[in-house]
């Protein structure tokens, strides 16, 4: 039995079904649970609020004539004596050995109140204690948060919350925990679309930098024989029926061509090949401009760079993009990758792995056209169809509104930070399963390093403080003082230069 905290008293609406109030001898905080004796089991409920009563302070003439006169109260009455803690708790389930069945009876008043046991807490929401991945704490419980990986990845993930609330921060704990996990508790292998370099730093960290692969945009590089016609299409949507005909005369002249020389070929092979092929001008000159602007993007070569070998279980790759500007560069690179860790689990060619895209919102849009949205397309396959093969997505967002419904709504588990907008905090509620009206208010008030898991990884909401990362953090980017000074010190030295050409 653990620790007496209150008794349950009658109130105009309860005790129900569903919901109970409750005299607190000690003091419980919001979202932390507690338990019952229901008769066969414990009954589990989460604190939803706790407010104090005093019976000296409810006639509000009696106050406001005190006032009038000058005269306090607790001078006259011995108000402390009759203040009251009155908490109020959302019944979730009732435990049993064998199963968890749904309240169906309200409790008695005079009912005592406990907190709720460790272990039966754990096994009641669904935290696995033996290898889960450790995220941090479950608040107010003294329990560690250890969610079962194939709950939490199996049917994807998404991590929701506005700028600043430690979206990165959470993932770096995560892949941590998968970094670290014991192969004979089966590992997984990790991708990481990353356009701010903040997982960069994994790879120059003293105790992860050996099992992380760290490739800068500029050196990112896509097999050019590895583009089909169709994903050429794709890529570059202004391409005519006709046009893409003929590309593919070309690509297929190409590969028996480059057959005995392993089958890769250039840019430059292909724009050769196009200039002597027998083809309309105009079509030709199309293709010859595309070739160009295909050379301009720096990232079409002859063997994809990182190879998809480079996956392995236990081991990230982390696809740092903070160098590329160009938008559609980043489209094109994360289509193409996601679209080859795909296929490649599907052949059995790697492991069970996480693709992990941060700024979701900006790779599979909601209101954006597929030409624009080049990755979209990727990124819902996986989520619809991954599953199958143990190809797992992770979305961060910080706009859930501007994230592809389809997307978000595969994401069977939610880990939402601090979000105050309130398109987002709507969009919320309607993607994420078993939040409520009480879950949605808490979510606006969380600080940073607070966060909920709702979903497939747990059987009923969980509010959990995240553990301190062990890796190291590196920073990303300057902060705006040192942005301004900086700028300030390069336009004197450019002044100063031109004072002394004069």
């Amino acid at each position: 039995m653990t620790e007496k905290v209150g008794t349950i008293i009658s109130t105009e609406d309860s005790p129900t079904s569903e919901k109970i109030s409750f005299v607190l001898e000690k003091p419980v905080n919001k979202e932390q649970f507690v338990e019952y004796d229901a008769g066969g089991g414990k009954a589990i409920a989460r604190v939803s609020r706790v407010r104090k009563s005093n019976i000296f302070y409810h006639n509000p003439e009696s106050v406001s004539e005190s006032a009038k006169n000058n005269v306090k109260l607790q001078e006259q009455f011995p108000t402390e004596e009759r203040e009251q803690l009155i908490g109020e708790g959302r019944i979730l389930g009732i435990y049993t050995s064998k199963l968890i069945r749904r309240p169906s009876f309200p409790p008695s008043p005079g009912t005592e109140i406990y907190l709720a046991e460790k272990n039966r807490l754990a096994d009641f929401l669904g935290l696995d204690m033996e290898k889960g991945l450790n995220l941090g704490e479950v608040q107010f419980q003294d329990l560690d948060a250890r969610i079962n990986m194939t709950k939490l990845f199996q049917k994807h993930f998404a991590i929701l919350a506005q700028s600043g609330a430690g979206k990165s921060y959470l993932a770096s704990v995560m892949i941590e925990e998968i970094l670290d996990r014991d192969r004979d508790n089966g590992n997984i292998g990790l991708v990481s679309i990353d356009p701010h370099g903040e997982y960069a730093g994994f790879g120059r960290d003293h105790d992860y930098g050996h099992r992380v692969e760290v490739f800068r945009g500029n050196d990112i590089k896509i097999g050019l024989s590895n583009i089909t016609p169709g994903k050429m299409a794709h890529y570059f949507s202004d391409v005519s029926t006709a046009q893409k005909r003929e590309i593919i005369k070309v690509i297929s002249e190409m590969r028996k061509k480059m057959r005995n020389g392993g089958g890769a070929y250039s840019l430059k092979d292909m724009e050769r090949m196009i200039e002597e092929a027998d083809m309309d001008k105009k079509t030709k000159r199309i293709w010859l401009d595309r070739i160009n602007r295909m050379k301009s993007m720096n990232l079409f070569g002859l063997y994809d760079q990182p190879s998809i070998d480079r996956v392995e279980q236990g081991k990230m790759v982390v696809l740092d993009l903070s160098d590329v500007i160009d938008y559609k560069k980043k489209q094109i690179i994360t289509a193409y990758f996601g679209d080859r860790l795909f296929k490649a689990r599907m052949n059995g060619e790697i492991p069970p792995f996480l693709f992990l895209v941060e700024e979701a919102h900006n790779f599979a849009p909601e209101n954006r056209s597929s030409d624009v949205a080049l990755a979209r397309s990727t990124i819902t396959r996986i989520a619809r169809e991954g599953r199958k093969f143990h190809a797992s997505l992770g979305l961060i967002s910080q706009r859930p509104v501007g994230l592809s419904t389809t997307a978000l709504s595969q994401c069977n588990t939610h880990m939402i930070l601090r979000v105050t907008n309130p398109n987002d905090l709507e969009r919320i509620k309607q993607s994420s399963e078993g939040v409520t009206s009480d879950v949605i208010r808490s979510i606006s008030g969380l600080r940073v390093g607070e966060g909920i898991l709702v979903g497939e990884a747990v059987d009923y909401p969980t509010f959990i403080s995240i553990r301190q990362r062990k890796s190291e953090e590196f920073e990303t980017g300057k902060n705006l003082e040192e942005a301004a000074l900086e700028y300030r010190e390069k336009v004197e030295k450019e002044k100063d230069e031109i004072d002394a050409f004069m």
